[in-house]
């Protein structure tokens, strides 16, 4: 679903508006940070795409101070965009802090806050979170972090409902992602809210990453890596249900695929994608579905038989679980968007 508001307040004097019809973001540069989460962000929403026949995102990077911001490293990054073009953005993104024992600042925590009225969307990637919890905009939401961060965040900030499992939560208003990478994921995420999956997935096919990840970090915290002959009889099996989506797939044939038993499968296959193979397959379904929803007027009850529902009634029960409107408003609010 698209967040794009054009009703937007012009930015004031002294901010980087954006070229007419492109959606603007604006990333917060800090002393002592990594440049890794900054550079997704800017690969995602800097770099041109005129393939793509529709506006693209204006990126402008901030810092709490213009001018020369050092870096991990020895470098040094320079921006003459401070606070001000900060919260003048329509998407405002912060990534990983390099201190989560220190707050944010006064400043900082205004910038956040006069975006957030203004309608923007406020986004953070990692420890990011610390700063819009130290803002007061995760109190009482769902969130997440990095999973080495999450007890830490819980502790400092006791009224945000800290979920270490997922790659990223979204409220609309305000999304966190997990761990530094979990930022590729929340920021094709975005993409897909704004330009539909056709062109997120354009996107991924680029940046050589999928388009959408299944599971969350909580598959990284005890195996970062899959390895042996198990894990590529499951990778096997996997592109075996995405080339036939639109059939019947049961639990039983992703294991015979992979040559082990239901449960080896089962056990192999939760261990290796952090998602049991059932809600891996639906969410892969729930994606499929959202191109042709965007691209044509197929019923949706024939949407639902084309990627291998039972019934239409099961996916739009899916579909809101995963997208959290139904599969008719989605076609709406992009068909608007």
């Amino acid at each position: 679903m698209s967040h794009h508001r054009p009703d937007l307040p012009r930015p004031a004097r002294g901010t980087a508006p954006a070229r007419s019809g492109r959606r603007t973001v604006s990333v917060l540069a800090y002393p002592g940070m990594s440049v890794f989460e900054t550079g997704i962000v800017t690969e995602v929403f800097g770099l041109p795409r005129p393939e793509f026949d529709v506006d693209w995102y204006d990126l402008t990077v901030c810092a709490e101070v213009p001018g020369p911001v050092d870096v991990v490293g020895g470098a040094s990054l320079y921006t003459r965009h401070g606070l001000d073009a900060f919260a003048a953005a329509q998407t405002v993104i912060v990534p990983g802090v390099p201190d989560v024992d220190v707050g944010p600042s006064p400043r900082l925590v205004d910038a956040l806050h006069r975006a957030h009225r203004r309608g923007a969307r406020i986004v953070s990637i990692c420890s990011g979170a610390f700063a819009l919890a130290g803002a007061g905009l995760l109190d009482g939401r769902r969130a997440t972090t990095h999973w080495r961060y999450a007890d830490r965040l819980r502790q400092r900030h006791p009224a945000v409902d800290v979920d270490p499992g997922v790659l990223y939560v979204d409220h609309g208003d305000v999304l966190t992602g997990a761990g530094s990478a979990a930022g590729l994921d929340l920021c094709l995420h975005l993409v897909r809210q704004d330009h539909g999956a056709t062109v997120a997935n354009a996107v991924a096919r680029r940046l050589v990453a999928q388009p959408h990840r299944s599971g969350g970090q909580a598959q990284f915290i005890e195996a970062p890596l899959a390895t042996g002959a198990g894990e590529d009889r499951i990778a096997l099996s996997m592109a075996w249900a995405l080339a036939n989506l639109g059939t019947p797939i049961t639990l039983r044939a992703l294991a015979e695929r992979a040559t082990m038993s239901t449960r080896s499968y089962l056990r192999h296959f939760t261990r290796v994608t952090g998602t049991p193979p059932v809600r891996w397959l639906v969410n892969q379904r729930v994606q499929a579905s959202l191109a042709l929803l965007e691209h044509s007027d197929t019923p949706v009850e024939e949407v639902a038989r084309m990627v291998g529902f039972e019934s239409a009634v099961t996916f739009r029960h899916h579909f809101r679980r995963t997208v959290h409107t139904s599969p008719s408003a989605y076609r709406r609010a992009f068909r608007q968007g």
